[in-house]
Order: C-alpha cells, then sequence, then structure tokens
C-alpha cells in the first residue's frame, strides 16, 4: 500500500481497495459477497467500485441518499478490516445486514432482529479494548432501524445479540466427530436466561470499533433458524437489506432535522417528517 502514514485517508485501501470518492459516509455491511446483489436491487442506482478477497464494494443512491455497501466475509476479523479501512476513507456509520440464529421459541424464521447490544464472544475486540467495555448499538441507527421496519410492515425484535467466533463449538454445535466444546451443552440454555435474542458472528466487533471510534453502529439480522424449536429456512433475507436500506434514508433525515434544530443527538422532541 502507498502511503502517507500522517494522512490514512488520503490512501486506496490495503484490503477493501477503495479511497474516499468510492464510497458514501453510511455503508452496509453484510458478510457474504453474493448478499451485495440482493442490497442494490432495492437502491435506485449503483456502481460497483472495488472486490478484493471477500471484500466487495458497491455505491449508489436510495431516495436521494448516498449509500455504500461492503461484504466482510465471516467473522470478526475481516469485518473490523472493512470498518477500519471505511472509516479511513470517510464512512461514518455501519449497518450490519446479515442473518442469524434465534434461541427465544416466540421468534420466528423469516423475523428480522435488530441488535440493541451485542455479548462479545469473540476475540477481535478484545484486542482494542478491555473486555468489560459493552458492545452497543448508536441509539440513532437503532431507531432508525425499528422505524423502517414498522414502515415496511416486518415483524421484528430488538435485543442483546451474541457475537461468536465459531460457528461450531462456539455456538453449542458439535464440531468433527461429535467433538463438544467445554460448557457448550450449557451455552445456548445459559444465553437464553441472560434474554440474549440471537447469535450471529460480526456485531460485536463493529459495534466496538465503532464506538470506540466515535462513530455510528448498528445490525439488523433476519432470522434463518430458532435453536429452540428446530425450526430452519433460509428465508427473508430481502427484509433486512430493505430495513437498512431506509433506515439509511431515515437517518439521513434524522441528521438533516439535527442540523436545522442545532440539536447534537436525535431525542424525541425531533420531528420526523414523512
Amino acid at each position: 500500500m502507498t502511503g502517507d502514514s500522517e494522512n490514512p485517508n488520503a490512501d486506496v485501501q490495503y484490503h477493501l481497495e477503495v479511497g474516499p470518492d468510492d464510497v458514501a459516509e453510511t455503508v452496509l455491511l453484510p458478510g457474504n459477497p453474493d448478499r451485495l446483489e440482493k442490497i442494490v436491487a432495492h437502491w435506485d442506482d449503483h456502481e460497483i467500485e472495488a472486490h478484493h478477497r471477500e471484500y466487495r464494494t458497491a455505491t449508489g443512491t436510495y431516495e436521494g441518499t448516498p449509500i455504500s455497501v461492503t461484504s466482510t466475509g465471516i467473522g470478526s476479523p475481516s469485518a473490523a478490516i472493512a470498518v477500519e479501512e471505511l472509516a479511513r476513507v470517510g464512512c461514518e456509520t455501519f449497518i450490519r445486514v446479515g442473518s442469524c440464529g434465534a434461541i427465544q421459541p416466540e421468534m420466528a424464521v423469516g423475523d428480522l432482529v435488530i441488535t440493541t447490544g451485542a455479548v462479545r464472544q469473540e476475540g477481535t475486540s478484545k484486542e482494542y479494548v478491555r473486555e468489560d467495555y459493552p458492545a452497543t448499538a448508536d441509539h440513532e441507527v437503532v431507531s432508525a432501524l425499528i422505524a423502517a421496519a414498522e414502515r415496511l410492515g416486518y415483524d421484528y425484535h430488538t435485543g442483546i445479540t451474541m457475537s461468536a467466533d465459531s460457528f461450531y463449538a462456539g455456538q453449542g454445535r458439535p464440531g468433527f466427530a461429535g467433538f463438544e466444546a467445554a460448557g457448550s451443552e450449557d451455552l445456548i440454555d445459559q444465553l437464553k436466561a441472560a434474554n440474549v435474542t440471537n447469535i450471529e458472528m460480526e456485531a460485536s466487533s463493529i459495534l466496538t470499533l465503532a464506538t470506540v471510534y466515535g462513530l455510528r453502529a448498528g445490525a439488523v439480522c433476519t432470522v434463518y433458524a430458532n435453536r429452540e424449536t428446530g425450526e430452519f429456512r433460509t428465508e427473508g433475507e430481502s427484509h433486512a437489506a430493505e430495513t437498512a436500506t431506509l433506515a439509511t434514508h431515515l437517518l439521513a433525515k434524522m441528521d438533516a432535522v439535527k442540523r436545522d434544530a442545532g440539536a447534537d443527538r436525535w431525542h424525541a422532541g425531533l420531528s420526523l417528517e414523512d
């Protein structure tokens, strides 16, 4: 990578291969690169800006609002790289758009989960900040995601997400040849008792890094499986994409209202016109 170490925003980023002119201030973060096409289908227009390794980036508009998407691959290490490099080229708001497993019985396959905070059962964020530092979603992003889901009429839940580093042992599933990690037999019951809603692999690192850097982040995931009921279907994927897209537009409107009112943060006293 070429380098001006005192001005990293001047460079095309090493992994993502994007520069400051390639991305909008708000970026959606799916894991799967193939999910990018399903996301941009909800936009008015888009252009592919870069594709390197698992990182695929497109930028376009929705209802006049600039918006970008970058796939992160699986897990927190690669998601953190995406947040790092996108922040360095000017991105300020990050919304994870993914899939998850629910662990509360009332959550149906196809429902959405809007994360309010996350259990940091991943190692990446621990390399940035002490383990008892909370992974919290920005309240403006959460508000916009809820408003978007309400407007679109999608069933959704809000709550605490657990982010794991492993799909098998770290989520209480047996590994190869029936291997079971220590404590895995009680993991789901313990999380369920603590009112954790769902499990995935990236949210907590995205939320933690954004908070450490003074940026905004949130997450919306479609339930693909319910670990309590045994139900599994890959459906409703487009609902999370559409919700995050509309939320980006609503955030832009919220920011405009804040500027006009001279407010630093969105609050219940401000009105968002339709």
